[in-house]
């Protein structure tokens, strides 16, 4: 089994992984795609090897900077798309770091056996839309069964996460935002993100001012 493929690396943010310092690394490949996507060119999951970030060099400025950092966050990408994600989770966790996974859902059978083997302390799930619009918001003809089992998955695991929204203005309305909110379960966090429209995979939504 080869390594990860990562499309990106950021070495430090206060804000991505809850109450922790971290690194931010972007797995290089996605499923989805979403119209409002801001990652474009962390789509294709083939893509050049020199156009990619070592598994270990990551490791590596991890070792480096454990007095500084205190987790990882592990976004995309949809990085539950790589077999290689529970390896590298491992060596991740057996250097002492917490790990916050970011995902789209589409993988509940990747997600439980990740929660299942404790390789991860926090989740972020995006919930696109309500399932009758589910297409639209990812782009492909959606698993809304598979996004429903994660859900379910992720808020019996009783590990610590939240879903999340992005509010596209056009394509969501907040009586569909209502309706995720009733999709989720109660006591679990849902937050509505802001659109950010400059970089938007579909030209025609990349001149849409920015709306809460």
């Amino acid at each position: 089994m080869r390594g990860m493929r990562f499309g990106g690396f950021q070495p430090f943010t206060l804000s991505d992984f809850p109450g922790h310092t971290a690194a931010i690394v972007f797995t290089q490949g996605c499923n989805f795609r979403c119209p409002f996507c801001h990652n474009g060119a962390l789509l294709p999951l083939l893509t050049p090897e020199e156009n990619l970030i070592p598994e270990s060099a990551v490791l590596d400025h991890l070792q480096r900077r454990k007095r500084q950092l205190e987790g990882l966050v592990v976004t995309g990408g949809e990085p539950t798309l790589q077999q290689a994600l529970p390896k590298f989770l491992r060596k991740v966790k057996s250097m002492g770091f917490l790990i916050k996974l970011d995902t789209n859902g589409s993988r509940p059978e990747m997600l439980k056996a990740l929660l299942d083997a404790g390789l991860v302390d926090f989740v972020a799930m995006d919930v696109k839309a309500p399932p009758h619009k589910y297409a639209l918001l990812s782009g492909i003809s959606a698993p809304t069964q598979a996004i429903e089992e994660s859900v379910a998955i992720i808020t019996w695991s009783g590990v610590k996460h939240h879903f999340r929204t992005t509010h596209v203005p056009g394509l969501l309305s907040h009586g569909d935002l209502q309706s995720i909110e009733s999709m989720l379960p109660a006591g679990s966090t849902h937050v509505i993100q802001r659109f950010r429209p400059e970089h938007a995979l579909d030209p025609s939504l990349q001149n849409m001012a920015e709306t809460a």
